[in-house]
């Protein structure tokens, strides 16, 4: 119990450092870009249909076209992000992976030509998905209440995915979601999802041997079933 305790904790203040590296980052690319009068959007942004711009799926995250625009954004990225990395970073870059080229890939194939998009809006649904669904497959008690409290919170901005907002990347919305929800079916944690096979019966112990006590023993199941 202790050992995982401690993990937790270590894990969570790597995302936390994490994700405040990644917003500096963010921000100071902002700054720039707009002493550049977002020059660094329209140029790293991405386009579609243009085999050259693919690589640009990787830096539109990074880029804001104004300043309401990296502040709708900036803070439930780091919140959604966090929740989203403090189980492991490994699995954490590896679900920023899946929605980065998810939402990609979706602008890149149906987003008007003359269309640039920037932003991380796609990421912040794509954490929005994983965190809802990882819970759920991975039957995690912890996790399951955190996606349930995320769920509730943002539930309104789903709207997002659909093309209701003029100038709004609904694309990049429902590609970053997409790729958030198959990450958490790719990445869950198979030992937990299987069913655990029945235990065979314990033999009857005789009336006249005491039985073993073990008093601890439900607590710490309590805690295991909690990812404690």
């Amino acid at each position: 119990m202790a050992s995982k305790l401690a993990q937790l904790l270590s894990d969570s203040r790597r995302a936390l450092l994490t994700m405040l590296g990644i917003q500096a980052v963010i921000w100071a690319v902002q700054v720039v870009n707009w002493l550049d009068d977002y020059d660094l959007s329209r140029e790293y942004g991405l386009r579609s249909e243009r085999v050259d711009d693919l690589p640009e799926m990787f830096t539109m995250p990074f880029l804001h076209f104004s300043w309401d625009h990296i502040v709708s954004n900036s803070w439930p990225l780091f919140v959604l992000g966090f929740l989203a990395a403090y189980r492991g970073m490994r699995k954490f870059l590896l679900a920023s992976l899946v929605i980065t080229v998810s939402g990609g890939l979706l602008v890149w194939l149906l987003e008007s030509p003359n269309h640039v998009t920037a932003g991380a809006s796609g990421m912040v649904y794509g954490y929005l998905g994983y965190v809802v669904l990882r819970g759920v497959l991975d039957r995690n008690v912890l996790d399951a209440v955190v996606g349930l409290g995320v769920a509730a919170v943002y539930w309104t901005i789903l709207i997002g995915v659909l093309p209701v907002f003029p100038g709004v990347s609904w694309l990049g919305h429902l590609g970053g979601l997409i790729g958030g929800l198959a990450a958490a079916v790719l990445l869950r944690d198979r030992a937990r999802s299987k069913p655990v096979p029945a235990a065979p019966a314990p033999a009857a112990i005789p009336a006249s041997t005491p039985a073993p006590d073990s008093p601890n023993a439900a607590l710490l199941k309590e805690l295991d079933d909690l990812g404690l």
